[in-house]
This record gives C-alpha cells, structure tokens and sequence, in this order.
C-alpha cells in the first residue's frame, strides 16, 4: 500500500447513547475511512450526529462501541493520558470559533500545541510558528494581540495554530460558520491548498454545501447513520 492511500482515520461500528433521561442512540454503525492526503467533509441535517461522531473520532469523547483507529493502531481503549498526547501531535483542530487568547500575540498563540508537545527548543517554535503564519501572509501580524485581528485574520491564525505540530489530520467543526461570505471562501481555498500542496489530510464538518461540493469526498449523515461517502 502507497503511502498515499494509508489510512490516516479508520472508523469501524461506532455507536453512541445519550441517556438524559431516557435511552438515546444518536450514531448507529457508523464505518469510514479517511485516506493520507484527502479533504473529506461531514454534512447533515442538525441533530444528526455529525458534531458527535467528530468529537468520538478526535479522541475527546471516548463512551461509545465499535473501534476507531489512527494512523492504522487501534486507539479504542487507550487511557486518557495517551489520547492526550496523540491529540496534540497527530491532530489539529479548527473550530466555529477561534478559540485565541486575546491577551496573548499572534505568534503565541500558534506556538500554545507545540510548546505543550515539547518537541523542540522554543526558538525552533517560534521558527516554526513564523513558517505556519507564512502561509497565510500573517507573518506581519505576528506580533499584534489577538484582540487586534479582524474574524477572518482571527480564522487564519486558528488554522495556523493546528498546523503547528504538523499534524496526521485537521478536524474542523464548522469552521467557516461565523464567517461571513467572503472570508470562508478564503478559509475554503487555504483548506484546498493545503491539502493539494502539503498532502494534509483534513476531515471538516459543515452546513455549507457549497464548502462540501468542493472537497474531494462527503460523508453524508442522516438520524446517526452515513447514507453516503
């Protein structure tokens, strides 16, 4: 198997019950995979379980049945110490909102997942952290608070930030829906460039079926199962 076509992202069954107060089966059976390099989106209705099952297949709820592998090893089962730390280096997340600490620059900000890994010296981070700014023509902000950027520039330094450790996958949960026009279609295109570019596999659940069309594969869900991938 080429490395191209590993699967980065394997879900095998995945169910999962809410019981508040009764018995509810909100994912039912569900199996994909997501293979290196490809730009998968997640689309259904609200309520059909899309937010769910991204928060099962990032490791950050792990109460379900079925088994889910990453980077072909079965993390089902692991304790929570050891998704913690392949949270940080294998995943990237780009959420509705952008989550930066506003009394914190730019460049801070993008360094927070990869000073937490330790991998390397925080001058290399900084190094690096740069480099990730680069592609999104943010380097001249860099050193700005995060309160001074505007929602777009706000996005881009997000998904900067989960680029940081040079993650197996990004996992997006909305990532354009507070955005107005014009920005998600920038959001979309540097998505698409990363992963024609960089080979970056990316998994981004979304109601923009405009954003969907242009990915290369969509996994559609409807009442916690996929009726299409």
């Amino acid at each position: 198997m080429t490395e191209l076509k590993k699967p980065v992202l394997e879900a095998k069954n995945i169910e999962k019950f809410f019981y508040n107060p009764t018995e509810t089966q909100v994912l039912k059976k569900v199996s994909f995979s997501v293979k290196r390099g490809e730009f998968v989106s997640v689309m259904g209705k609200s309520g059909c379980g899309k937010s769910t099952l991204l928060y099962i297949l990032s490791t950050m709820d792990t109460s379900y049945s079925g088994e889910l592998f990453m980077d072909e090893q079965m993390i089902t089962g692991k304790p929570s110490d050891y998704l913690s730390h392949l949270r940080n280096e294998k995943i990237g997340f780009v959420f509705q909102f952008h989550y930066l600490i506003n009394e914190f620059s730019v460049l801070e900000n993008v360094m927070i997942p990869g000073l937490k890994l330790g991998k390397y010296s925080r001058e290399e981070m900084e190094h690096r952290a740069i480099e990730k700014l680069k592609i999104f023509d943010m380097q001249d902000h860099a050193l700005k608070k995060a309160n001074q950027l505007s929602g777009g520039q706000k996005q881009r330094v997000a998904i900067a930030r989960a680029l940081i450790n040079d993650p197996l996958i990004i996992m997006g949960d909305e990532p354009t829906g507070n955005l107005d026009k014009k920005n998600s279609d920038i959001v979309y295109n540097i998505f698409k460039s990363l992963a024609k570019d960089f080979n970056q596999t990316m998994l981004i659940v979304t109601h923009d079926p405009e954003f969907a069309e242009g990915t290369d594969r969509t996994i559609e869900m409807e009442d916690g199962r996929v009726i299409r991938q």
